[in-house]
């Protein structure tokens, strides 16, 4: 493990986090009373699942890395840039996030399907990574579950501040960092 994994990591979880921060913020804007223990459980419930899908993709992918390792610098690109590209392509054209729209307190249950939600992409995310090993794929998953969550927090602060307007541009800049990471492994696979 080096600087660039580390890096790598980092700027994933940055990538990743940009939903759960759109929705964090909604969250704050439906519940403006929210706890600061409700805030905590927020973000660690999608620190939470943007830890497992990776990781849950990553054993997917390991199993048959054998099979698609020639392949995996592309599967990196393609992935990250379609994720990423849906991403900016949703913060350019100003979609709404995914939100609580009962205008009730947050419930556990619409918690759990937002964090499944806003870490589906997490998921293929996992592939991209079937090169390493368990120890990185771990470390990896780690990070972002960190990253998410301090993110996640930001957002739920951010939310009682300034609103939803931030969560198109938190998508936009979250869908450029997924499609910039998608080129450096494909660049770093082929040569």
């Amino acid at each position: 493990m080096d600087i660039m994994f580390f890096l790598n990591s980092i700027f994933l979880g940055i990538g990743l986090a940009m939903d759960t921060c759109a929705v964090s913020m909604a969250n704050t804007l439906n519940e403006p009373q929210m706890k600061p223990g409700k805030m905590c459980l927020v973000a660690f419930m999608f620190g939470l699942f943007q830890c497992i899908m990776p990781l849950t993709g990553y054993f997917v992918g390991h199993a048959i890395l054998s099979i698609i390792e020639k392949f995996v610098p592309w599967i990196a690109l393609i992935l990250l840039g379609f994720i990423g590209g849906k991403m900016i392509y949703e913060g350019i054209k100003n979609r709404k996030d995914i939100e609580n729209k009962t205008g009730k307190i947050l419930t556990f249950r619409a918690l759990f399907v937002q964090a499944i939600a806003t870490s589906i992409d997490a998921l293929s995310v996992g592939f991209t990574i079937a090169d390493y090993s368990v120890l990185m794929a771990v470390v990896c998953a780690l990070i972002v579950a960190i990253v998410t969550f301090g993110i996640s927090m930001a957002g739920l602060a951010l939310g009682k501040k300034f609103g939803i307007k931030l969560g198109n541009e938190a998508k936009l800049l979250g869908g450029i960092i997924l499609v910039l990471i998608g080129v450096e492994i494909f660049i770093k696979g082929i040569i």
